[in-house]
């Protein structure tokens, strides 16, 4: 019975969102925006008629359906990491940088300030505005990600400048969830060690010093080996193993898990197989990435949606949402301006760098589980209101950031 509730729910999910995204693309916007309309309606209908609805209610609550949206960012992350050489990622990566401390340091700063002026006094306060920063900080990878394939810009300049900033700004933000996690566990004091911080430098040298020898001389002497195998479709296989591994190695190291595919996705290239084993396999992961679980990831973030803090605390929400936008449209926007990018190029690396998502929903997450919304007591609305705020501010910047990107993408010289 659990395997057909399940079943069904892949079957609607899929139907729902490939109507939503034909809709959007005859309204001339990417099939991304149908998508998580799409969840945003089906969790309004499913908290409105859940009684009548218990199949697809408790299904999309399941431990099976949060693994296929896990499933849904590695192979968005994988799919981008092989159209991204990584001479291409190199390069970029040197300018990215700089976007990726701007796009960190201005939003993080700008949430900070909000929750320092907003909130009420407690010893959870500093913990509080600091997961206020922490949320605006991070950029949703597999976001940015999509938005480009669907514009056709991912290969651009713009696009590989945005991708690999988004990837720097999701490793500088371990930092951010790292100084968060460790004032939550000193009870919210805002005290922690120097030696958290230490042993996550440690992890991420250990990670990259690890990868990028295992890239670059181990991938190619196994890619020319592959001929030799005989069981079906041993390059895909092969690209799932590597990056399936990279992925654990992430985790085992304190980083994402979606850092490793990425990482494995970039050594998979035509030097690394021939050119119609790379073609192939490329057209292979974009059929079941866009096909199947890329809009299974994206109509979840939509489900998430709670309008509770809308009524309570409309003038905070419309404000975070604004800060959201502007200061990574600055913090963003600025740098790849000064590095030589035009103006326009300049505003869609902000605007690119604009979407949040599942990450931030994450964050919430383990912030609600950790009672970081429970103080003071008897607890405030403003405060009890934070956990739908940074979830509303999520889903609005995610659909958002495709519609402004494809307006600039039309009027791009």
């Amino acid at each position: 019975m659990v395997e057909l509730s399940f079943l069904y729910l892949i079957l609607f999910l899929l139907v729902v969102t490939r109507v939503f995204a034909e809709l959007a693309e005859r309204l001339h916007l990417p099939a991304i925006v149908g998508e998580l309309i799409a969840g945003v309606v089906l969790g309004m209908v499913l908290r409105r008629f859940a009684d009548a609805l218990p199949t697809l209610t408790s299904a999309t609550h399941g431990d099976a359906f949060e693994l296929l949206v896990t499933l849904g960012m590695f192979f968005l992350m994988l799919l981008a990491g092989i159209r991204m050489e990584p001479l291409d990622f190199a390069k970029t990566s040197r300018s990215a940088v700089l976007i990726a401390i701007g796009g960190m340091l201005i939003p993080a700063a700008s949430g900070f300030a909000l929750g320092y002026a907003v909130l009420p006094d407690s010893s959870y306060k500093i913990s509080q505005c600091l997961f206020l920063g922490v949320a605006l900080a991070i950029t949703a990878v597999p976001v940015a990600m999509r938005i480009f394939l669907d514009l056709g810009l991912l290969e651009s300049r713009v696009g590989k400048t945005v991708i690999a900033a988004a990837v720097w700004d999701d490793l500088l933000s371990l930092f951010l969830l790292a100084l968060l996690t460790a004032t939550i566990t000193q009870n919210g004091s805002g005290s922690f060690h120097a030696a958290t911080f230490l042993l996550l430098i440690g992890k991420v040298f250990v990670f990259f010093a690890v990868t990028i020898p295992f890239g670059l001389y181990l991938f190619p002497l196994i890619g020319k080996r592959l001929k030799y195998l005989r069981f079906p479709e041993v390059d895909f296989s092969m690209l799932l193993i590597a990056s399936l591994a990279y992925a654990v190695f992430a985790e085992l190291t304190s980083l994402h898990f979606i850092l490793g595919a990425f990482i494995a996705g970039i050594f998979f290239n035509p030097k690394v197989v021939d050119a119609d084993v790379y073609a192939r396999v490329d057209q292979q992961m974009s059929g079941i990435t866009r096909g199947f679980l890329a809009p299974i990831f994206f109509v979840s973030i939509g489900l998430h949606l709670e309008f509770d803090a809308i009524s309570q605390v409309p003038g905070f929400v419309v404000m975070l949402i604004l800060i959201a936008l502007l200061s990574k449209l600055i913090g963003c926007g600025l740098p790849a301006y000064w590095i030589g990018l035009s103006k326009h190029d300049s505003m869609m690396v902000g605007v690119g760098m604009s979407g949040r998502g599942a990450v931030e929903l994450i964050v919430a997450g383990v912030a609600l589980q950790a009672g970081l919304f429970a103080h003071p007591t008897p607890v405030p609305v403003i405060v009890d209101s934070l956990f739908s705020s940074v979830v509303i501010m999520a889903l609005v910047t995610t659909l958002l950031t495709p519609v402004f990107l494809h307006w600039l993408a039309r009027s791009r010289p």
